[in-house]
């Protein structure tokens, strides 16, 4: 249900649970900053937190959520943000008004506490000399090469020290509006009166304007960078530039990706694993955004084996991309596919969290509109994606450990040879 001023409001009905979740997502993020004032959308969602006019305090909103059974979580990722709560389903008027009162009117007072709260997060990005040895920064960082969807998510110390009630007003009046907010509530719920609840809760939300965001420039070439850190193992970041939300190959990249990481009889973990012994764990990772992607695969060894890893990482990548996925994985990995989203149905944080996502991208209707569209997808489909995303010139490698120059020389030079 649109409401007047543009807010999507959506009420799933899950009659056999005891628990009501709500999911609130909009445009913000990285995605929508600029070099001057990155870190923003992130800070703004720690203010939150704070207080609003009713509890004007950081104690007194969290005990109020608390009374009624439930805590405010809020989270900000590249080119978007989140706020939830799981409740008793009695208690869901009540809690979609304080969380409406939140979102809409946050008193944003506090600013300097939080600044050293937000700080210490910050830090733990940073090595002893405060630069950058996170590898989803960096490879993010490098992938994008100075467009916003590179941007940390958490900016800079010196950037958060910049911020000031004014700027946070201006941010949350761009960015909390009705055009740019998605409401779901998931559980045992009348979907009438719960839509009524919510049209309440967040009623004098303004429309809000368009978000311009320019889309990022080509990349034409590998990529690589290495940063020292002293620690006991080197840490790797394979990436890919993919495609974004609602395009053609999404599905078939998704598919791609429970290829390679979708249990322990994937071919990540089967190789690297259980066959080489090189590796603890090994994952892969996917995130569409509304005008591109990212497709990576993380490991962390031994130092002396990361030039291994690395090429044993290219290898099942050529591989998957020259041959494509057998009948025999895609089979399997539709039949865990099917499960897992029928699996959510007794969870209504992640049917809350699905339907709000996926109307935020505009992207498919339901759990089983999202089978049938990835259930569609054929062998031929899916090399044929393979062969779009595994490209040369889309590929990005960071590696962050203590090696030596002939190590990374090594390791440069795979990437520069990947065809």
């Amino acid at each position: 249900m649109r409401l007047p001023a543009g807010l999507v409001a959506l009420a799933i009905p899950l009659p056999a649970l005891h628990a009501t979740s709500v999911n609130v997502r909009l445009r913000i993020g990285p995605r929508y900053e600029q070099a001057e004032n990155n870190g923003l959308s992130h800070f703004l969602e720690h203010m939150l937190y704070r207080g609003t006019r009713r509890h004007p305090s950081a104690h007194a909103q969290a005990a109020a959520f608390e009374a009624l059974g439930s805590s405010l979580g809020a989270a900000t990722y590249v080119d978007h943000g989140a706020m939830s709560v799981a409740i008793p389903p009695d208690n869901l008027g009540a809690v979609l008004e304080l969380l409406g009162e939140v979102y809409r009117e946050p008193l944003l007072e506090g600013i300097d506490l939080e600044r050293g709260i937000v700080t210490e997060e910050i830090l733990d990005l940073l090595d002893d000399d405060n630069n950058p040895i996170d590898t989803d920064v960096l490879v993010r960082a490098l992938s994008f090469a100075g467009h916003p969807l590179g941007f940390p998510i958490t900016g800079s110390i010196e950037q958060i020290g910049t911020f000031d009630q004014a700027r946070l007003q201006q941010h949350h009046a761009r960015h909390y509006t009705a055009s740019h907010t998605v409401v779901a509530v998931a559980g045992p719920l009348d979907p009438q009166r719960t839509l009524a609840q919510i049209e309440r809760a967040f009623q004098g939300l303004s429309q809000g304007g368009a978000l311009e965001a320019e889309p990022p420039p080509e990349q034409s070439e590998p990529r690589f960078e290495y940063r020292r850190r002293s620690d006991s193992k080197t840490a790797l970041r394979l990436a890919f530039r993919a495609p974004g939300e609602a395009t053609p190959d999404e599905p078939a990249v998704e598919l791609l990706l429970r290829v390679l990481d979708d249990g322990m009889s994937t071919r990540l973990y089967r190789r690297i694993c259980d066959e080489r012994g090189l590796c603890y764990d090994v994952a892969a990772n996917y995130e569409a955004y509304a005008d591109g992607g990212l497709f990576d695969i993380a490991a962390e060894t031994a130092h002396e084996r990361a030039g291994e890893v690395l090429a044993e990482l290219v290898g099942i990548v050529k591989e998957l991309r020259d041959a494509g996925p057998s009948e025999e994985e895609l089979a399997k990995t539709k039949t865990r596919l099917h499960w897992q989203l029928t699996e959510m149905l007794d969870h209504p944080s992640e049917i809350a969290e699905f339907f709000a996502l996926t109307e935020l991208g505009g992207g498919v209707r339901s759990p089983l509109e999202r089978f049938e569209q990835l259930g569609a997808v054929t062998a031929r489909q899916a090399r044929a994606a393979a062969e779009r995303l595994f490209r040369a010139e889309s590929l990005s490698v960071v590696a962050v450990g203590a090696l030596g120059k002939k190590q990374q020389q090594a390791l440069a030079a795979r990437v520069k040879s990947f065809a």
